[in-house]
């Protein structure tokens, strides 16, 4: 029977005694109450393990508890007391799990041995490890390499990243998709166009001098919560945090502090946003616009009176390109299409470029809210012409910060997941380990999903994840995966993409980060990078949860020594005995990044890779940052042209880390016991004909043969902008074509899908 959904608004504040409760019914529904001490000692710590939910960095004199609510909900999730055992395949098929959802899958707990598919009686049977190895790499072995996918969710650590790559790579192809070309893919394009780097540009130190935080497209309070420790210190100096988000979210409102006795006793939470603006989808662009032309008339004001100037024209004149041409886009730029676009009052546009104008160190947090678009690149772009025009880039206490979502997503780019053969120093590996890398650009994400559907990609291996339930076009996807002769997934527990089975399919089951990994130098240390580029130690604490269970590295080696013809270069075998000579390798493949690697790993607060946008020297093509005239004011493949048309934005719960949903309790929307639910503005829902707490179907918008359309979904009226609906990732994952995608980045367009709505 269907879940029917309960919504009732949530006005308390993030944090606050609803997340320790939170806590307390998670570890407890998960048999995992006696990992709650280790949290408080070794989460985020030194000398502990670093937190395998988001990639928010970790300072180097940690909170009395360095955790947030997800981060706590993800340990106890791995440190469940569940299993699942051979058994459980035994009791149930293939296609009887299809059946159950995201959520019931992952709750029957760690997986403990490695499987293998048995098309005969639709079951995953048990295979050792040794046989499980033989077999996959004697399929490899007939395979072209470029016809074959190495995909990596996210959490993989440094170490094990370097050898997957290189793995990849000894094998023959550059197909390496991962999680980052599903989320922030738009940044790694429009920042090196922009500024020469493809990240951020601050250091966690720089929010204690920042005296204005400016904040587009990103949920704070479900998607990196332990930021709002550096928000709630912000305003505590008064500095203003201005907010462009279609959704009204609780973590941009008010939080109160679980490590603050007295807030906690007096329910006294913090207010977190000054200045709110409720953009419509895809609006962005059009709001940076309007924000750039207040600007420039302020600062035609002050020249003109001799005051104080808006813009840093010194820095513009010794560190920047194309200003002419974006200035006369902006001043070209027509207030009635700008307000059409974004949704939003001019004088709401106004104010914010008002306090923007003021302000001295500025900070600008973005996320997928600006990157999953039409024209994301052009969006992040926008944001990074409005920091240009102050001079916010390269100074203490300002620049820019993509917060990004795995723990390691950032990291494995470093060390080498990249289809693009740019972004890797193959000339350098090429002369490490005597072989001649393929020099051709490989697949990202929808390019691997595109040769997929044509039948062009024989094997897939996932590092991590849930790929098929990730990717949009999931019903066609979904019957195209069977076609593939070889599925293998490293994973810890069980998901939807292990039951989309191949000809031959296995599940590897391994080792979590919290756990101790004994390799016969003793145990061992992995690394990652947070998203202001600090690389940390972390080290496991707990028993593994099965004997039977393997590392990720010597996952990863035992699969390349059962493909590859042996090379004394590439020490297998000794790396995974010792962890320390991978990083040994990885030092001598990237010397600027990883220079004393071994000797570094427990700097407080990890150790930054160099930067060269931090000290204002721009690696672009034209040596300087460049001015970029964004190609349209609204972002969305929606053209605005057709009223019937609503913008989905597909997002995650407070319950939810990507495709990982730890149960049913969106608290911080108010949305409880389902995930079938839409929220719409009031008056499209009556529009529309939809009866108050009605169901709606939902179908895409596009024209090209192919009819995407779900049904069932419980109507919610919630404070969102005319024009705009919302509802989950990954359920409607199906709505989204396949050719919907960031122009430039390739990365889906999931906020702001165009769809019709109807009752269903």
């Amino acid at each position: 029977m269907a879940r029917r959904a309960r919504y009732t608004p949530y006005d308390q504040p993030t944090g606050g005694w609803g997340s320790v409760k939170s806590l307390v019914k998670h570890a407890t529904r998960q048999k995992a109450v006696a990992s709650a001490p280790g949290l408080m000692r070794h989460h985020n710590k030194p000398g502990g393990y670093m937190c395998t939910s988001c990639a928010w960095a970790k300072p180097g004199k940690p909170h009395l508890a360095e955790f947030c609510e997800n981060g706590a909900k993800a340990t106890f999730w791995e440190r469940t007391a569940k299993r699942t055992t051979p058994d459980f395949f035994a009791r149930h098929t293939v296609s009887d799990l299809l059946g159950w959802s995201d959520y019931d899958l992952e709750n029957e707990g760690r997986l403990t041995h490695p499987m293998r598919y048995d098309a005969a009686s639709d079951r995953y049977v048990e295979v050792s490890w040794q046989d499980a190895f033989a077999e996959i790499g004697a399929k490899l072995r007939t395979y072209e390499p470029k016809d074959t996918v190495f995909y990596a969710s996210g959490r993989a650590s440094l170490e094990t990243s370097y050898m997957y790559q290189l793995f990849a790579r000894l094998y023959g192809h550059n197909n390496l998709p991962d999680s980052s070309n599903m989320c922030h893919e738009t940044t790694s394009v429009a920042l090196p166009q922009s500024i020469g780097t493809p990240v951020g540009t601050v250091l966690l130190e720089d929010f204690e001098k920042a005296d204005c935080i400016v904040s587009f497209g990103q949920n704070v309070g479900t998607n990196a919560p332990r930021l709002l420790h550096q928000l709630q210190e912000v305003r505590e100096r008064d500095a203003p945090i201005v907010v462009f988000n279609p959704l009204r979210e609780r973590g941009w409102e008010e939080f109160a502090n679980p490590q603050r006795v007295t807030q906690m006793l007096a329910n006294a939470p913090t207010q977190i946003a000054t200045q709110y603006y409720q953009l419509r989808a895809g609006g962005d662009i059009a709001a940076m616009m309007g924000m750039a032309k207040v600007l420039l008339a302020s600062d035609d004001a002050a020249k003109a009176d001799g005051g104080r100037r808006i813009l840093d024209e010194a820095f513009i004149a010794e560190h920047c390109h194309g200003f002419a041409e974006f200035e006369a886009a902006v001043r070209a730029a027509d207030w009635d299409e700008i307000l059409a676009a974004s949704g939003l009052q001019r004088a709401e546009i106004e104010a914010a470029a008002a306090t923007f104008g003021k302000a001295e160190r500025i900070i600008a947090i973005y996320g997928m809210g600006l990157t999953q678009h039409r024209l994301g690149v052009d969006s992040v772009q926008m944001l990074v012409n409005l920091m240009l025009m102050r001079g916010q880039i390269g100074v203490p206490g300002a620049g820019l910060c993509p917060v990004r979502g795995h723990s390691n997503v950032q990291g494995q780019r470093t060390v080498g997941i990249a289809e693009k053969v740019e972004l890797v120093p193959l000339d350098q590996m090429a002369e490490q380990f005597g072989f001649e890398p393929p020099r051709e650009d490989g697949m990202a994400t929808v390019e691997a999903c595109e040769a997929i559907v044509a039948g062009r990609v024989r094997a897939f291996i996932g590092l991590g994840g849930n790929f098929v339930r990730a990717i949009p076009e999931r019903e066609l996807m979904e019957e195209k995966w069977r076609g593939i002769d070889l599925s293998v997934q490293i994973a810890t527990k069980l998901n939807r993409s292990h039951l989309v089975v191949g000809a031959a399919s296995y599940l590897l089951p391994t080792l979590v980060r919290s756990e101790i990994d004994t390799q016969e130098s003793g145990p061992q240390i992995v690394t990652m990078e947070d998203s202001t580029t600090c690389i940390h130690a972390s080290r496991g604490t707990w028993t593994p949860a099965a004997e039977t269970l393997l590392s990720e590295p010597r996952i990863v080696a035992e699969l390349a020594k059962a493909t590859l013809p042996a090379n004394p270069k590439v020490p297998w075998d000794a790396w995974v005995a010792d962890y320390a000579m991978i990083r040994d390798a990885i030092e001598a493949s990237y010397p600027d990044d990883f220079r004393d690697f071994n000797q570094r790993l427990d700097t407080p607060g990890g150790f930054p890779r160099p930067i060269a946008a931090r000290e204002r020297r721009w690696e672009t093509e034209t040596g300087r940052a460049n001015f970029k005239v964004p190609k349209a004011l609204s972002a969305s493949f929606d053209d605005g042209t057709d009223p019937d048309v609503l913008r989905l934005i597909t997002l995650r719960s407070n319950d939810q880390f990507n495709t990982t949903v730890y149960g049913y309790a969106d608290r911080l929307r108010g949305i409880h016991d389902s995930r079938m639910i839409v929220m719409m503005n009031r008056q499209d829902r009556v529009r529309f004909g939809i009866a108050e707490k009605g169901t709606a179907r939902l179908t895409t918008a596009v024209d090209d043969g192919i009819l995407r359309s779900m049904g069932g979904f419980e109507v919610i009226d919630y404070d969102i902008p005319a024009g705009t609906c919302a509802a989950y990732y990954p359920e409607c994952n199906a709505l989204i074509p396949l050719w919907h995608f960031a122009e430039e980045s390739k990365t889906p367009a999931a906020k702001s899908v165009p769809v019709r709505v109807g009752a269903d």
